[in-house]
């Protein structure tokens, strides 16, 4: 492979295939993932330094991923203060997710799992890359991006125990909303449209099968408080069982005492 054909791979006007939404490389890239998170699941069994040193790679390899992006829109030309800094809930999930897994912050874990998880279901499913199919950077760059939040959120919760509460609902959900006044007011100022806040994207999203602005925002309130609901159903539910299995064997010895 000479020069030439390896520019094309970075070329901001690609001149290879477009991304097909659900076409065999899409699929692929999320198989990829899957497995990728049923590997991590080995290490839940594994001493505690062998657990960090994982925790610090996933969260290098996030913020390589992330840079190499921003180092790229630089070098294309892409690079805005309207559209490149990390607010989009995505992006910023990126860089709490590697903090996160440095410090091992549970914090910061309530977070990425609710936003990290909900967000990058979301971007791995339509992903907004156009032009960009296999095997362009931004293909790479997106799958990775999105996908390792999520595994990161994942491997808090299932190879170092962690998991979120009803006050992290609370929490997720309070904060959340006052980061989303405060983007609104940041989108005034800049001309820009970070959350889609302002319009819908010019890209075909999810967010076109929702009414048109300002209606859409709302409908995007409830399927945020949705996706935490279901985030934190698999929890309730072990809270739930746990809690009539308790109280079950509790009446079953107050009965034995009583005869």
């Amino acid at each position: 492979m000479n020069l030439t054909d390896l520019e094309k791979y970075f070329a901001a006007d690609y001149p290879g295939p477009a991304f097909e939404l659900f076409g065999t490389m899409h699929l692929a890239a999320l198989g990829f993932l899957l497995l990728l998170n049923l590997y991590l699941l080995r290490f839940r069994y594994k001493n505690d330094q062998i657990k960090r040193r994982v925790r610090q790679q996933l969260g290098l390899l996030l913020l390589v991923n992330e840079i190499a992006w921003h180092y790229w829109s630089y070098t294309v030309g892409r690079w805005t203060i309207q559209t490149m800094l990390p607010l989009q809930i995505c992006s910023l999930m990126v860089w709490f997710g590697a903090l996160m897994l440095f410090t091992k912050s549970y914090r910061i874990y309530q977070y990425v799992y609710f936003l990290g998880i909900g967000a990058g279901i979301q971007a791995l499913a339509a992903p907004d890359l156009g032009i960009y199919g296999f095997p362009h950077f931004r293909f790479f760059q997106t799958f990775l991006s999105h996908g390792l939040v999520i595994t990161s959120a994942l491997y808090m919760t299932f190879v170092e125990n962690f998991r979120p509460t009803w006050k992290s609902v609370i929490r997720v959900a309070i904060w959340t909303n006052i980061y989303v006044i405060a983007i609104y007011f940041l989108n005034l100022y800049l001309g820009s449209n970070y959350l889609n806040l302002m319009a819908k994207p010019a890209t075909p999203s999810l967010l076109d099968y929702l009414p048109d602005w300002p209606m859409y925002i709302l409908y995007m309130e409830l399927l945020g408080i949705a996706t935490v609901i279901l985030l934190y159903l698999p929890f309730a539910l072990k809270d739930w069982y746990t809690k009539f299995v308790t109280t079950r064997d509790s009446m079953s010895r107050l009965d034995r005492i009583s005869k």
